[in-house]
């Protein structure tokens, strides 16, 4: 059945390198036809383009130019694509990181419902767990959403890791600035900190498909950690299969990517609420029918 000339329409993409199995596509492409609108959502793979985050105007102004509504930004742009943008939300500002782009009347808009989705995520899992002291490895775009996500959450402390040691120390003063209650460092010694943590966040690439792995020695989880994973394809990652395995308390990144997708689909109809558990009952039938494949192709 074709859409006929009065149905709504909302074109929408995602940017980033590897999102071939990312579930974007179906969460904003199902919920958009829950209200009546034709979505239509496409990946643009810096991968599969052969293209890298230096390119980033040149995406923006034909995603402009095809009448795009809105663009998602993943992994590695969430920063880089900032410098590109005519104006960020407050909260934007404050995180130093992108994660979706609203084009409307000729302007690029940035945003981060990174925090927000995260944010609701940890609160649904943990219940009432204290958040208590946390390691988090990794601070580039989604790290700072994250990290002050997990103070605002009443973290009591916060260390943070990252390859590139400045970056992490950055993100580290800017923090404990925004929230002097908290004690927030980088870290040098990651085993020392996992000792004195109870809780892990992964707020780097390492378990993705392109990226395989774990972003720590798996002997330094115990089972008295919580862990949040931020990466949600593949939803099991090495490292939360390592942490079941120890009885960790663990938090797969299915519920932070609904719960951002959903504010981030409220921004680009202009207001129009979405249903984050219809989302997330979307997806994990998508999940089912996807194992069930792969299932019957091993077999």
């Amino acid at each position: 059945m074709h859409p006929d000339s009065d149905t709504p329409s909302l074109l929408l993409g995602l940017i980033g390198e590897g999102i071939g199995e990312s579930l974007s596509p179906t969460l904003y492409e199902d919920e958009a036809a829950r209200h009546g609108i034709l979505c239509i959502y496409q990946r643009i793979d810096l991968d599969v383009l052969g293209l890298t985050s230096a390119h980033l105007d040149e995406l923006l102004t034909a995603a402009e130019r095809f009448g795009f509504a809105g663009l998602n930004i993943t992994h590695p742009c969430k920063q880089a694509v900032i410098p590109h943008l005519h104006e960020l939300s407050d909260e934007a500002r404050a995180i130093g990181a992108v994660n979706t782009v609203v084009l409307r009347d000729g302007r690029r808009i940035g945003h981060n419902t990174d925090h927000y989705g995260f944010s609701q995520n940890i609160r649904e899992h943990l219940g009432a767990r204290e958040v208590g002291r946390v390691v988090q490895v990794g601070a580039g775009g989604a790290g700072s959403a994250v990290a002050d996500a997990i103070l605002g959450l009443g973290a009591q402390g916060l260390t943070v890791f990252d390859p590139a040691a400045g970056r992490a120390e950055a993100l580290a003063q800017a923090l404990q600035a925004r929230f002097p209650n908290a004690t927030v460092r980088a870290g040098g010694d990651l085993a020392a900190a996992m000792r004195e943590a109870d809780g892990l966040v992964n707020a780097t690439p390492v378990g993705m498909r392109k990226h395989p792995g774990t972003p720590l020695p798996a002997e330094l989880l115990e089972s008295r950690h919580w862990l949040s994973e931020l990466i949600y394809f593949p939803l099991e990652t090495e490292l939360l299969r390592v942490a079941r395995a120890k009885g960790c308390h663990t938090i797969d990144g299915l519920g932070m990517v609904v719960h951002q997708a959903a504010r981030a689909f409220e921004l680009y109809t202009n207001g129009i609420p979405a249903d984050a558990p219809r989302m997330a009952a979307h997806v994990a039938e998508v999940l089912a029918k996807r194992a069930a494949a792969l299932d019957k192709l091993r077999t």
